[in-house]
């Protein structure tokens, strides 16, 4: 018998295929969630009919577009004990759910959990759903592994316990628009005076990293790289040495590998958008929200 009501939330945009497959794949799932929420950018990103093989409640709620916002609408339209936020790109184990019970059940201090992204896609070209599947499903028995504090969630797989979220009103900062570059980092340090926020190596799964176009992002992603980090920096809820870490890391990266950039990235771009927010920054304009803006579109 279960004890907690653990709802699974998906936000997505232009993935309506990786999301359909992904999410009949979830049926498989030992312990379903009591309720899936999914929350698309435009209606027809969710193909409805292609759901069948996942076998549990759905709900299909709508709201402003954009990873913070559509987060929030998830959370808003929850009345469950915990969420856990996967990417659309997300197969996690059969398992997951009974292990996340278990974990949030057996220690109340817990306010933000995330797992063991066995694969990850991210980090380079990008999985095939028929690869994910075949590393979930050639998993092997549970290791005996201890749990280890985290400075945050991974938003691609991240757990939250709703009643700290409800009593001290957090929410994702919609100020992080579109895919919302650390939006998972920002959520977890809010959550971080009200509990523990732990990787359990015990919830496991495969991030894809679905590149929509065969190429990530380029401008827009590189000034988020450097003008989200400052924005939490200033919030509190990045450290100021870890901010100014990563831009550097990631101006190293971008620059050194503009030369023979790796087929899915745009290195150049990324570069061009990490200059251009570190040229905003003395005067004021740099902002996360200036990616909407149109010198920072992609061609």
């Amino acid at each position: 018998m279960s004890h907690l009501k653990i709802d699974i939330g998906i936000a997505t945009a232009g993935r309506r295929d990786i999301l359909s497959e992904v999410i009949n794949f979830m049926g498989r799932m030992k312990r379903p969630a009591n309720k899936l929420i999914i929350c698309p950018a435009k209606p027809e990103d969710v193909d409805e009919a292609a759901l069948t093989g996942y076998g549990a409640p759905i709900e299909i709620v709508s709201g402003p577009v954009g990873l913070p916002a559509q987060r929030n609408v998830i959370i808003e339209a929850s009345d469950a004990d915990v969420i856990v936020f996967f990417d659309d790109d997300f197969l996690p184990s059969e398992d997951f759910l009974i292990e996340l019970e278990a974990l949030m059940t057996g220690d109340p201090s817990i306010v933000v959990a995330t797992g063991h992204v066995v694969a990850d896609g991210a980090l380079g070209p990008g999985l095939e759903f028929i690869e994910g599947v075949s590393i979930v499903e050639g998993l092997g028995p549970q290791a005996d592994r201890a749990l280890e504090p985290t400075y945050n969630g991974y938003g691609c797989n991240m757990a939250i316990r709703m009643d700290a979220v409800r009593q001290h009103n957090i929410r994702f900062d919609e100020a992080l628009p579109l895919y919302a570059w650390f939006e998972d980092v920002d959520f977890s340090r809010q959550l971080a005076p009200y509990g523990t926020i732990v990787r359990s190596y015990r919830l496991r799964g495969v991030h894809l990293g679905t590149k929509k176009a065969g190429r990530s992002p380029g401008k827009r992603l590189g000034y988020s790289q450097v003008a989200n980090r400052i924005y939490l920096a200033r919030k509190k809820t990045l450290g100021w040495d870890m901010a100014i870490e990563g831009i550097l890391k990631h101006l190293a990266a971008n620059l050194v590998r503009s030369v023979a950039p790796e087929p899915w990235a745009d290195r150049r771009g990324r570069l061009i958008g990490n200059l251009k927010a570190l040229s905003e920054w003395p005067s004021g304009r740099m902002s996360p929200g200036r990616i909407l803006d149109s010198d920072l579109k992609n061609s």
